[in-house]
């Protein structure tokens, strides 16, 4: 995914109404926005809930206890759908099938090339369907239709065919020893995962997992975050419908105290995939110490810094920085949420990101145009509107925005602060949400010591002319990716994880693969070799 094609889904403006403004406790006149585009009558999903139940041994059924749980329409609050709710018994359900699958189903001894052409057969079925998918991804998560259709989903088909073209070229390797052996290893599927993905990008991170696991000959037990189910049970029919046998991929949805937990603590879990926050991938870890010691890899929080050089292009800095921290309404685990601006530009810089916060187009996430959907629920946009609070109260400069936007629904307010200080808990703390803080610096060692000085280390991004300065900080940065004149691309070939508190291992890519497979040396004793 270039970000030249996510950003120009940026791009449109939504016009001010004026209002003349009032000022702040610091003497900055503080535009409000016009609540039009939240107020509209929400439009009509061109789609329907198909799929609420549980995916077990290739049926769709209740939980075991035949509870449900909500999902809401994050633009109005209201209810989606009743999706079944899987607890304790029904993960034990799920890990026995995919158990049996992986022991003695034919997914594993099938020949790779066969079990590629399932995941490309999928991938078209998506393909076809992407409309349908994209449409249901946005009405569940709130995300702007136009990200989930042009962007997500063909990102979705992509990871899929790249992996089905891993599938026939995994192998071991061929060994000298010192002695008469014959020495060769094997990369051998390592059973049942577990995987545990988040509500930010609900199709994105089922194909960052179920990808590879698949490839690898794994079977998976997989639950969805309870505020987005929808999406994952969808294409996992489409899976179905592909020639995946059943008891490979089974989906469970339902809550991480328990269904996550009782994931996480199966001992019949081979190994464990999380995306979410720094504290429950602690928890993930501890449970999976105490039960089987089963492999965890982990993608976790960011405060990833964004760094602009004196010799930046403002303009061109300015819109990049922004949609580095906007996109997908500030809920990216990678997003700039701190902008270190230099001092020779850093008034010029503020005054335009103001500007472009501005304009930016929050609405409805259905219509055509619209940049910015709501946040996924009341429990995040509370968060997000203490953290705003929070960044006042310090004594940060609030430039635009600040509050929720229009009085149904999730929306807040594009929001800009200046003069934000690294002690703040705007500056230290993983906001997520559609929250910009602009910090100043006046040279290189400052800004690498005070970009590092971080418990996390999940991304940077960077914003220079200058190979050397870029050089310098490339290697200088702690940090899993660096972005460099860019931000937020995602290749399927891409490794992406954590240094720090923001995870373990890496997905996406060639090194994903390693998430899913066991070495084994296999050691021949050779009698009378011609040759050692």
């Amino acid at each position: 995914m270039a970000a030249r094609r996510i950003s120009s889904l940026l791009s449109r403006s939504l016009p001010l109404i004026p209002t003349g403004g009032k000022k702040s406790h610091f003497g900055r006149r503080i535009y409000r926005y016009s609540t039009a585009a939240a107020l509209e009558d929400p439009i009509k999903p061109p789609v329907t809930v198909e799929y609420d139940k549980l995916l077990i041994n290739g049926q769709f059924v209740d939980a075991a206890s035949g509870k449900t749980f909500t999902t809401l329409d994050p633009r109005t609050g209201e209810v989606i759908a009743h999706v079944a709710e899987g607890d304790a018994e029904d993960i034990n359900r799920a890990v026995a099938v995919a158990r049996e699958a992986f022991d003695v189903g034919p997914w594993p001894k099938m020949t790779a090339y066969e079990r590629s052409k399932i995941m490309l057969r999928f991938a078209d079925l998506v393909e076809k369907h992407n409309d349908e998918i994209a449409a249901l991804e946005t009405w569940d998560n709130g995300k702007p239709y136009e990200q989930s259709a042009n962007i997500e989903i063909p990102m979705f088909v992509r990871l899929f065919r790249y992996y089905a073209g891993w599938a026939d070229k995994i192998h071991g390797l061929t060994i000298r020893a010192d002695g008469p052996h014959h020495v060769q290893t094997l990369h051998e599927p390592i059973g049942v995962a577990g995987q545990i993905i988040p509500w930010n990008f609900p199709l994105l991170m089922f194909a960052w997992k179920v990808g590879p696991a698949l490839a690898c000959g794994n079977t998976i037990v997989l639950k969805t975050a309870e505020q987005t189910p929808l999406s994952a049970l969808l294409v996992s029919k489409l899976f179905l419908e592909a020639g995946l046998p059943p008891g490979v991929l089974n989906v469970v949805s339902g809550f991480g105290p328990t269904a996550g937990a009782a994931l996480c603590s199966h001992m019949h879990v081979d190994k464990l995939a999380f995306t979410g926050s720094t504290e429950t991938g602690k928890v993930i870890l501890e449970l999976a110490a105490k039960s089987n010691l089963k492999p965890v890899t982990l993608e976790l929080g960011g405060k990833s810094p964004f760094i602009v050089c004196e010799d930046a292009d403002v303009d061109k800095a300015v819109e990049l920085a922004h949609f580095a921290l906007f996109f997908n309404q500030g809920q990216c685990c990678c997003a700039g949420s701190r902008t270190y601006v230099h001092e020779k530009v850093y008034d010029e810089f503020v005054e335009k990101a103001k500007a472009r916060a501005m304009k930016r187009t929050v609405g409805d996430p259905f219509k055509s145009g619209t940049e910015q959907g709501p946040q996924i629920d009341a429990e995040q946009f509370e968060k997000i509107l203490r953290y705003i609070r929070s960044g006042t109260e310090s004594g940060a400069n609030l430039e635009t925005g600040g509050d929720k936007l229009g009085t149904k629904g999730y929306y807040i307010q594009p929001t800009v602060f200046s003069n934000v200080k690294d002690d703040m808990l705007i500056a230290k703390e993983e906001i997520f949400g559609p929250v910009q803080s602009i910090l100043k610096f006046k040279d290189l060692d400052e800004v690498i010591r005070r970009a590092n000085n971080t418990r996390y280390g999940l991304a940077a991004g960077v914003f220079t002319q200058n190979l050397d300065t870029a050089n310098t900080l490339m290697r200088a940065l702690r940090a899993g990716t660096v972005w460099i004149n860019c931000f937020d691309v995602f290749d399927a070939t891409i490794p992406f994880g954590g240094y720090k508190m923001s995870g373990h291992g890496r997905e996406k890519g060639e090194y994903s693969l390693k998430n899913y497979l066991q070495v084994k040396a296999v050691v021949t004793h050779l009698k009378n070799p011609a040759w050692l």
